[in-house]
């Protein structure tokens, strides 16, 4: 296997309301491929190498034998998302709030990296970072 060779992710996450999830992602600023849409699922963009498959939770359950993990009493996962500055960082959780969404954390700034996070309609815990590249090049 090539250990250099480009890959694209598909994280795919259980969903209650399909409809509503959508619209909260919508008003952050996501689109979808309607190819990978049906009442069922639906295929977030985040870059042209990484998506998110949005299933409800019963399509969900056709992947994986075992239970779907409760997000209000555990946490199946940190997906975190880079920014281009401090302030898209802040204004993509401010927003995520204002659409239902839930602080995860409070804001953490390590000088060379910024980042603050929320719970999406589902509970999903979304990392929110930018990081400065000429910190990162010295």
């Amino acid at each position: 296997m090539a250990a250099n060779r480009s890959r694209k992710l598909f994280v795919n996450l259980p969903v209650r309301d399909l409809k509503r999830s959508v619209e909260f992602f919508t008003k952050l600023g996501f689109a979808f491929n309607p190819q990978f849409t049906d009442d069922k699922a639906t295929c977030m963009i985040l870059s042209e190498e990484a998506f998110v498959m949005l299933l409800v939770e019963s399509r969900f359950k056709d992947f994986t034998k075992k239970q779907i993990c409760d997000t209000r009493t555990h946490t199946e996962g940190l997906f975190a998302l880079s920014a281009g500055s401090r302030a898209e960082v802040d204004e993509m959780v401010k927003t995520a709030i204002a659409a239902g969404g839930t602080h995860a954390a409070d804001p953490m700034d390590h000088g060379f990296m910024y980042g603050w996070s929320f719970y999406d309609l589902d509970g999903h815990h979304w990392e929110v970072f930018y990081m400065d590249p000429a910190a990162i090049a010295q």
